[in-house]
C-alpha cells in the first residue's frame, strides 16, 4: 500500500497512451475496476483536473495518484507458474514487439475479478521494458497469436497496419455443420448491441459497420468443419458472429453457438471455445509468426477422426 499521494511526471515514451492503461502499468496489481472507481472519484488528477479513462497523455503531464491497496477478493498478482506459462508462451521477441501464443483463459486485461491480465503479468516479466502494451487484443477463451508492442512508436506502427488492412490475421475453428463450399465468403456488417445479462453482443444489422470474413474449408469430421478464417476487418467477435450468421456457429461458443451442438462437443472433451489464432503477419520485415494448435483443441479432432474412421 503507498503510504502518501505521489505526482509522476509522464515521459515522452508514453506520450498518447490512454490513461487507464498508463495506470494499470504504474499502480502494479491494482485491479481496473478499482482504477477506474479512482479516476470516477476525482482521486487521480491529470495537472490538477479530472480526467477520463479515455485520456491519452502528454509528455510532462503531472500525474496524482492517491494511496490505494489491491481490491480484496480480486487476484491481484499473476503466479509464479502463470508468469513461466507465458514465459513459455514466447513465439518472436525483438527490441520492438513480443508475439505470444496467447494461452486460453487468461484475459488480454484484469477485471471483473481478476485484477491482472496478460499485459499486466507481461509487464512482471518485462520490468526492464519502459513502455509495453497490447497491440490489439483477443477474446478471454480464444488462443493464439497476440502482439505485445515494447515502444510507444510500434504500436502506432501495427495500428496504422490494421488500419490499412496490412496485417494478415487467419485463426483455425471448428463449426458446426457441414460447409458446402471449399471457400465462404462472409460480408455482413455489424453492430455491438446488448444480450441477455447485459453483455455486449455482435449483431449482423444494416446500421452496423462493414466486416468481411473468409473460411477455407480444411477438413470435414462428422458434422462439424475445421476451417481456417481469414479476417479482413477486425470488429469484435467478427469470427463468432460471422460462423452464426451462416448457419455454422463455432463449437464451444456460449454467446453465438448452439446448445444442442455444444452439448455433443463438450462430450468429445472440448471445454473451451474451439478459435485459436494460428498466424499472424506484420509488415515488420515482413514478420510472419504461427502458432501451432494447442493439445486440448487436436485431442477433440483427434477423437472426431476416430469415431469417423469406426463407422
Amino acid at each position: 500500500m503507498a503510504a502518501h499521494v505521489r505526482h509522476v511526471e509522464v515521459d515522452a515514451e508514453f506520450a498518447g497512451q490512454r490513461l487507464d492503461n498508463y495506470l494499470s502499468r504504474e499502480l502494479r496489481g491494482v485491479p481496473r475496476t478499482l482504477i477506474y472507481r479512482l479516476l470516477r472519484r476525482g482521486e487521480v488528477r491529470v495537472n490538477g483536473g479530472r480526467v477520463k479513462p479515455a485520456y491519452r497523455l502528454q509528455a510532462g503531464d503531472d500525474l496524482r495518484l492517491p494511496p490505494v491497496r489491491e481490491g480484496r477478493g480480486a487476484t491481484s498478482e499473476p503466479s509464479a507458474q502463470v508468469l513461466e506459462r507465458l514465459e513459455q508462451a514466447v513465439l518472436y521477441e525483438d527490441d520492438d514487439l513480443i508475439v505470444l501464443n496467447k494461452p486460453s483463459g487468461l484475459a488480454v486485461h484484469g477485471g471483473s475479478g481478476l485484477g491482472y491480465g496478460i499485459v499486466e503479468a507481461m509487464r512482471r516479466l518485462r520490468p526492464q521494458c519502459r513502455f509495453l502494451d497490447l497491440a490489439h487484443r483477443l477474446d478471454r477463451d480464444t488462443s493464439g497469436c497476440l502482439v505485445v508492442a515494447k515502444r510507444r512508436s510500434m504500436l502506432k506502427v501495427v495500428h496504422a497496419a490494421l488500419r490499412a488492412g496490412e496485417v494478415d490475421k487467419r485463426y483455425h475453428a471448428l463449426l458446426a455443420g457441414t460447409l458446402e463450399r471449399r471457400t465462404e465468403a462472409v460480408e455482413a456488417r455489424l453492430e455491438r448491441q446488448k444480450g441477455r445479462g447485459g453483455e455486449s453482443v455482435m449483431r449482423v444489422s444494416a446500421a452496423g459497420k462493414p466486416a468481411r470474413t473468409v473460411f477455407h474449408r480444411e477438413r470435414v469430421l462428422r458434422d462439424w468443419t475445421l476451417v481456417e478464417a481469414e479476417l479482413h476487418t477486425g470488429r469484435m467477435h467478427q469470427i463468432r458472429a460471422h460462423a452464426a450468421h451462416i448457419g455454422h456457429p463455432i463449437a464451444g461458443d456460449r454467446r453465438y453457438g448452439d446448445k444442442a451442438r455444444n452439448r455433443e462437443v463438450r462430450q468429445a472433451g472440448l471445454k473451451r471455445l474451439f478459435l485459436h489464432a494460428s498466424s499472424l503477419t506484420l509488415p515488420h520485415g515482413p514478420l510472419t509468426v504461427r502458432a501451432p494448435l494447442p493439445g486440448d483443441l487436436q485431442a477433440v479432432l483427434g477423437r472426431f477422426e476416430m469415431q469417423q474412421g469406426s463407422n
